[in-house]
């Protein structure tokens, strides 16, 4: 005799009920994996932030020089007016309770006060903030183009006689120091020396007595060429490469021998499928090099006189004006750990394969 078998209310009972439950399923754990991978990376900034603040607090602190005495050089202070600067700036006591309340500061947002320029180095760093995004955006944008358009022709034709020629040169920028090729480019095209004209000015970022809107935007732009070209010079290699590298991996991949397959021309195929592809490692080099510039701009705008963050640390480090260094040195490694920590949450939405 045949009997009935349960399942036959299956559609109507636990089937239906269950096919749900399996998505549910899948998609919470998909959302506790996403919620750990991030929490996961903002921990691990957390903590480099952290140890970069103490790293960076008792660094400083090992600098020689006083900064009463630098401060008071050339006056006539009594040892009990010294006495009482370093009173007001916190210098008399225990290194364990600077550290505790710079700490505090930091919490607040206040990264104390300069001992040279008697000002916030919030309020300092903000003034200066402007001209070193301008001088380094522009820069890594120019840089990240350059190096993507020539890494992409070189790593087409590896071996070619293009790639020899822009691979050596990109190589002979990216080991030449800053500092010597900024100085190189004034005497050759600033100083007016030999057979070169003074073609830019030698520093600064505006012409003194220019009232003018346009006219200072000019003068900013001619005062621009020589620190960005030092600035594309040096950087650009690492795109260079990393895009050549990328795009020699991707060549042997089988979405390009379909494509060649469908009739595409050589160029097409490297345009629109395989530089698409090749770009992903890319960008997560710019995302870092952002960070980065910021604070390697240290040599080029002292070099140039560029009135940005980076000749702001270095007039710091003469005194030693501690709260000034210590604020910059902050604000650098957290640029840092800031595009760092982008990229890391970046890269998985452009790359389906390191997805969590």
């Amino acid at each position: 005799m045949r009997t009935t078998e349960p399942a036959s209310e299956g559609p109507t009972g636990a089937d239906t009920g269950g096919a749900p439950s399996v998505t549910a399923t899948g998609g919470s754990g998909r959302a506790r994996r996403v919620l750990a991978y991030v929490l996961g990376r903002l921990m691990t900034a957390v903590v480099s932030l952290f140890a970069v603040i103490v790293a960076g607090f008792f660094l400083f602190r090992i600098l020689p020089g006083d900064p009463v005495r630098a401060m008071t050089e050339g006056r006539e202070v009594t040892a009990e007016q010294r006495e009482e600067l370093r009173r007001q700036f916190g210098l008399d006591q225990p290194l364990w309770r600077q550290f505790l309340d710079y700490a505090e500061g930091l919490l607040r947002l206040d990264l104390g006060v300069s001992f040279q320029y008697r000002e916030s180095v919030v309020d300092l760093i903000l003034e200066r903030l402007g001209p070193t995004i301008l001088l380094a955006g522009t820069g890594t944008v120019i840089a990240a183009l350059l190096g993507l358009f020539l890494g992409s022709r070189a790593g087409w034709k590896p071996g070619g006689r293009g790639d020899r020629v822009n691979t050596a040169i990109a190589l002979f920028f990216w080991s030449v120091p800053t500092f010597w090729l900024g100085l190189l480019l004034i005497v050759l095209l600033a100083s007016g020396r030999g057979f070169m004209p003074g073609l830019f000015p030698t520093g600064g970022m505006v012409d003194p007595g220019l009232t003018g809107s346009l006219e200072r935007a000019l003068s900013t732009a001619r005062h621009m060429v020589l620190p960005v070209i030092t600035m594309v010079a040096v950087i650009y290699a690492q795109y260079l490469m990393i895009m050549r590298s990328s795009l020699m991996d991707e060549k042997g991949a089988d979405y390009l021998t379909t494509a060649r397959a469908k009739g595409l021309r050589d160029v097409l195929v490297r345009r629109r499928h395989a530089v698409p592809n090749a770009l992903l490692p890319t960008v997560t080099l710019i995302f870092l090099n952002l960070g980065q510039v910021v604070s390697g701009v240290i040599l080029v705008e002292t070099v140039f006189s560029w009135p940005g963050l980076g000749q702001l640390f270095y007039s710091g480090l003469g005194v030693p004006d501690l709260g000034l260094v210590q604020g910059l040195f902050v604000v650098f490694a957290a640029s840092v750990i800031l595009m760092n920590l982008l990229a890391d949450l970046v890269y998985p939405l452009l790359d389906p394969r390191v997805r969590p």
